[in-house]
């Protein structure tokens, strides 16, 4: 029977809707985008599929989102990606994998759509790590997550995972937190910086690689302005343009010249002028003040866009890259807003992490959204492939 003109109209839309609908964002669509691995629902498109192009995030607009944050990432069996989004109105929403309780919902279920985190209200900062997460409100620290290396700096019991945001001790006047893969860093208002949780590396840069279970003061640091946390090395701008790091060196992570592993803050070489910082996974960004931008750490998948692969112990100039306003970077990839709002990539692209709609791996850099995309941000998850841009 030949179905009536009517139905057929409406299948041919509906077909013409799911074949044409542009995956890119244009200057007016208002959605937080999404690509890449998407195993544990990281997306927050409500599904399990990667996505080769920018999708929209179910429900948040980017004029909601005050900061966002990738955490978690991983091969298969240890897959643990996750994200959390910080609303101008104070609330968090979280979405992903929870098997560490990263959500804050309550419970250990994954959810593959973002949702608030029940209670929580009047944050002003959040950061997503390997596996937990910190917020700050009112000047103080909450956390949740795993705390089995104490990177939730509660005092508390380390077997289990805490569902629920709970207080970390002792600090007050926090400006800004940053967590890394098994331990967390909070920057006060005074410009001390403070670090707790696992001490491998000496990524807790107090001087030895102690684990803490309670927030210690990194000595001898002082007048810093901010903070950027990758997975094991920590990175800090003085009010004076100086740039501080600490933890893991293997790839050259800690800018000085060196392989070697610093469990107190050492000088990034041959940098000054310094206006932003930005930490990857292993590697670090800094634009400085006349918009340039320098690179340097880890580099085997030509994630500092230099033009080779080879792992940068001091920082390189790359002379492409102008206008950036955010960069970010998982396990081997990172991706930049620029001030025309487009998003670009480079390194890997196997899972397609750079959003290109391709699994290409470039020459150079890459498009993920035009300029006009309305972007300003860009994040990550930690040690995953999976890319958001707000």
């Amino acid at each position: 029977m030949t179905p009536p003109l009517r139905l057929t109209l409406l299948a041919a839309l509906s077909l013409a809707a799911l074949t044409t609908t542009p995956a890119v964002a244009a200057g007016t669509d208002p959605w937080v985008r999404a690509w890449g691995e998407n195993a544990q629902g990281q997306l927050g498109n409500g599904s399990v599929l990667a996505q080769q192009t920018p999708a929209a995030v179910t429900g948040i607009t980017r004029d909601d989102v005050r900061e966002m944050s990738g955490g978690g990432g991983g091969a298969a069996a240890a897959a643990n990606a996750f994200a959390v989004a910080l609303l101008k109105d104070g609330t968090v929403k979280s979405w992903g994998s929870n098997t560490t309780g990263q959500l804050g919902n309550g419970t250990t279920t994954a959810q593959s759509f973002p949702a608030t985190v029940a209670g929580l209200s009047g944050v002003a900062e959040v950061s997503a790590g390997l596996n937990h997460v910190l917020a700050v409100k009112g000047g103080r620290i909450l956390a949740w997550g795993s705390n089995a290396s104490k990177q939730l700096g509660t005092g508390q019991d380390t077997t289990n995972p805490y569902k629920n945001p709970i207080p970390v001790q002792s600090l007050d006047k926090v400006k800004d937190v940053g967590a890394g893969c098994d331990f967390s860093v909070a920057l006060r208002q005074d410009g001390t910086v403070w670090t707790w949780g696992k001490g491998d590396n000496g990524r807790l840069g107090t001087g030895n690689n102690t684990t803490r279970e309670t927030p210690q003061k990194v000595p001898d640091l002082i007048d810093v302005e901010s903070i950027a946390v990758g997975c094991d090395h920590v990175i800090a701008l003085t009010a004076d343009g100086i740039v501080k790091t600490w933890g893991k060196g293997a790839e050259g992570q800690l800018g000085n010249d060196s392989t070697t592993d610093s469990n107190k803050p050492v000088d990034v070489a041959y940098l000054d002028a310094v206006a932003k910082i930005f930490a990857t996974s292993a590697s670090g960004f800094a634009v400085l003040d006349d918009g340039s931008v320098a690179g340097w750490g880890k580099n085997t998948d030509r994630q500092l866009g230099d033009g080779t692969n080879a792992n940068r112990t001091t920082p390189v100039v790359l002379d492409s890259l102008q206008g950036v306003q955010s960069i970010a970077g998982g396990a081997d990839f990172t991706l930049a807003s620029l001030d025309d709002g487009s998003v670009i990539g480079w390194g890997a692209n196997g899972t397609a992490q750079l959003g290109d709609g391709s699994t290409t791996v470039p020459t150079g850099t890459t498009t993920a959204l035009p300029p006009g995309s309305g972007i300003t941000h860009v994040t990550t998850t930690m040690t995953g492939k999976s890319g958001f841009a707000y």
